[in-house]
């Protein structure tokens, strides 16, 4: 279920991934998950901790974008070495409602303080890429009811323009809802408008958000 946010716009993961990262011989599992509130994040960090109980450190850190909510924890690792490097890479790639968790196995070597901010910081970016970072914007979703003969124009407009639509409905009429972004609302529907000549019913239906893939 994707939450009501204040925003037009913000960037999070889509899914749960996991990704592996090996140095010197210790192993860093970096979990990633999406979080809408400090209690999925708990919860996670719960799960995670549960499956690997005999982890040497369970670092994490998360963000959390109503009331601007984050989190870190070293976990036992020198101070500022791990739980912050992971932290940094969530703000560094503008992510919010995102909980990383980053289990290391010590190896036997040493990393040293530098070894361990890369490692940790590695090991997260590596983790949230594979959890497929997204833009979610908050789109409206316009109704355009117009009859069959001037139906092809619609549909020429939504492939050229590459417009993500909600649902299409055939009746009397042929019915699209459309998305677009808050923004881009009034010209859209001025180009329908104009595009058809005045004959399209065009309404605002609601308010969703919608992931927008590779859209900054």
């Amino acid at each position: 279920m994707i939450k009501i946010s204040q925003k037009a716009k913000y960037k999070t993961v889509k899914h749960r991934a996991s990704t592996l990262l090996v140095e010197k011989k210790s192993k860093f599992i970096a979990s990633v998950s999406p979080a809408d509130s400090e209690e999925e994040a708990l919860e996670f960090l719960k799960e995670i901790k549960s499956k690997y109980p005999d982890a040497t450190h369970n670092v994490y850190a998360y963000i959390i974008d109503e009331n601007n909510i984050f989190r870190y924890s070293d976990d036992g690792e020198p101070g500022g070495t791990a739980g912050m490097p992971v932290l940094d890479t969530i703000r560094k790639e503008g992510l919010v409602d995102v909980c990383v968790v980053v289990t290391r196995y010590f190896g036997g070597t040493l990393l040293g303080t530098g070894g361990l901010v890369h490692a940790y910081g590695s090991s997260a970016k590596q983790g949230l890429y594979e959890a497929d970072i997204i833009t979610r914007a908050l789109c409206n979703v316009i109704c355009v009811k117009i009859d069959y003969t001037m139906s092809g124009k619609i549909q020429h407009m939504i492939g050229t323009k590459n417009l993500m639509t909600d649902d299409i409905v055939y009746g009397d009429d042929v019915t699209y809802y459309i998305y677009t972004t808050i923004d881009e609302t009034k010209d859209l529907i001025k180009e329908i408008t104009e595009l058809t000549y005045g004959r399209a019913n065009i309404t605002v239906t609601e308010q969703k958000y919608i992931d927008l893939k590779g859209i900054d």
